[in-house]
Parts: C-alpha cells; structure tokens; sequence
C-alpha cells in the first residue's frame, strides 16, 4: 500500500485529498490528512464578523464534514517532517508518506511587531483571527467617534483585498448607526497605493476618496506607542489613532521552521510552475504555505489544487510535471 499525506485541512489541502481519492484506487493508495483543529474556519467570513453581518458560528464547521469517503482524517499536531526519511511525526504517532502534500496554511504574528501586544484587546485589535474579529465587534458595536487607523504590517498577507473591504465596509457601518461623519477612518499600507496592481489600485483608491478614507501608502510601521496611541514607522513618522486595527505579520507554520522546511518566513519554496517543492522530492505545496508569488486565499487554493494532484498523478505515472500554474486567482 502506497500511502500519500496531506498536513493540513483547509481548502488546499481538502481539495487535493478529495481530487486524489478519486483519482487513485483504495487498493492501492492510502490519503491522509493530518490536521491539528477538528473545525474548518471560513475565513473570509471574519471579516464580516466585526459588522454583525456574520456569526461566528456560521463561520466555523467540523473538518470532517468535508473529507471525502476513503481519505482518513488525524487530528494530530505535527511536529517535524523528515524528508530524507519521507515521515511525519505528530504528537501521537508517526506517519510515513510516498507523497506528501504541504497544506498548513500561515499564521498571524501580531507580537512580531514591538508594542503591538502592549494594548492587545484594549484598543489594539485585528479580524485576522475568529477571537479577533469576535473581540473587535465587542469592542467596537457602539463607537460613535474618533480615528480608526487600519494597519498592513507587511506583505505577503491573506487576501490582499480584504483590507480594502474593511474599509469600505466600516464606512457603511458607521455611516448605518449615523455617526460617520464623527469618525475618520485610515488605511495605512506598505503598498504603493489602495491595491497591489496600478489600474486597479488607482481605481479603489478613488473610490476611497469618495468615502472619505484615508489612504497612507510606501508606510512600513517599526512599533506601536500603545502609552501615546500612535503606530511609528521605521523612518520614525508617527500617526495617532483611537483604535488600531492590524492586519499583523504574516508567517509560515512553525513546523515548517522547525523542520527545515521553509524559507526564514517559513514558507516552503515552491516551484512556481508545478508547484513542487524546489528544494524536495515527493512534496508539492499549495495554497498559503507556498512563497508562489500570488495571493493567498481559498481562489489561489482552488485554482492550485488542479496543479497539484495533475502533476503528483503524472509522477506516479513516471512523466514529468507540467509547470501550468500561471498564478491565476479571482
């Protein structure tokens, strides 16, 4: 019995399971996914969370409920991944893979940034997280005026737009429970602009002027003043606010760290084109676990998954893969 292993179970890694279960033969092939939360997060459904427009129970469902029949689901911890053995240890056993599918996905690391957990949960707060965007509705349902100030730590993050829209959307917020024109909203981005690509950045920058938000751009924050209420940049450049919302620094699973895996970020470097592990035979990567330079979100994963189990499919064949990833998301 051959035997694959997924880590993780987001969108990336439950789609090239489910895509591989119904390539390969049950006779012959065992899928695993190995995962360490036994509930799936929708995590474009945070950002609706802070607005009341989502719950944070529809926002969250058992991973099980999406693993196809035939591929077993561990909820285990892994711990280290040995290449050259082609093993995964967890914190309850051990698994050994002849393919290995690297879906872990990344992580926010809000303490990463000096001062930043000073005022954590006071008036410093991210939607990054379920507990974040639960503890930013809380915080923030009956504020009536002030500066909010919406901070990009650094690039790469999880969906690049999704700052935009908070804006956008704390704009109809504020402007439904009538206090709008009380409050100034700031989105301050190490970007060039409102977006990452000219014609569109352009475009969503002026529909911020409309809206009255303010955009600070090439702004690259060094700490957070919790005692003063400013974040500074590293050129020393200061902007107040009343309540700061960060979208923190972003990283690679520790595991991947720990073993070897990833680049100082922690993401795995990942042939652009196929996909594959550049440094790592029998490992593909998808999703946010790779440093592909495109975003990451569930599209990317979507599109990604199509890649991976193609060209995992062509090497058990004994072909080589196809570099067909062109980056693609919507």
């Amino acid at each position: 019995m051959k035997k694959i292993v997924v880590l993780g179970s987001g969108a990336g890694g439950t789609m090239v399971a489910a895509r591989l279960r119904k390539e390969l033969m049950s006779q012959e092939w065992q899928i695993t996914v190995i995962d360490k939360d036994p509930m799936h997060h929708y995590q474009p459904g945070w950002l609706f969370i802070p607005f009341g427009i989502y719950r944070p129970e529809e926002c969250v469902k058992p991973k099980g409920d999406f693993i196809s029949s035939g591929v077993e689901l561990v909820v285990d911890e892994v711990v280290n991944v040995d290449h050259e053995k082609r093993t995964v240890k967890t914190k309850k056993g051990r698994y050994d893979y002849d393919w290995l599918v690297i879906a872990t996905g990344c992580r926010v690391l809000p303490e990463e940034t000096d001062g930043m957990m000073d005022d954590w949960g006071g008036d410093v707060h991210t939607y990054y997280t379920l507990e974040g965007a639960i503890a930013l509705y809380k915080r923030w349902r009956f504020f009536k005026k002030g500066r909010i100030v919406v901070n990009i730590a650094d690039m790469p993050i999880k969906c690049p737009v999704a700052p935009l829209e908070f804006v956008y959307l704390a704009d109809w917020f504020f402007g439904d429970n009538g206090v709008r024109s009380n409050i100034e909203i700031e989105l301050v981005t190490p970007l060039g602009g409102a977006f990452t690509k000219p014609v569109a950045s352009r475009v969503l920058g002026d529909v911020c002027s409309q809206k009255n938000i303010k955009i600070t751009p090439n702004w690259s924050i060094d700490h957070v003043n919790a005692g003063e209420k400013t974040i500074e940049s590293v050129t020393g450049d200061k902007i107040p606010y009343d309540l700061l919302i960060s979208i923190p620094l972003h990283s690679g699973a520790q595991v991947i760290l720990d073993s070897g895996l990833g680049d100082p970020m922690g993401f795995v470097n990942t042939d652009k084109g196929t996909l594959k592990a550049a440094e790592f035979d029998n490992v593909y990567v998808i999703g946010d676990a790779t440093n592909v330079p495109t975003s990451k979100s569930g599209a990317v994963a979507h599109y990604e998954s199509d890649i991976v189990v193609n060209n995992i499919l062509l090497e058990i064949a004994g072909q080589e893969p196809r570099p067909d990833y062109d980056g693609h998301s919507t």
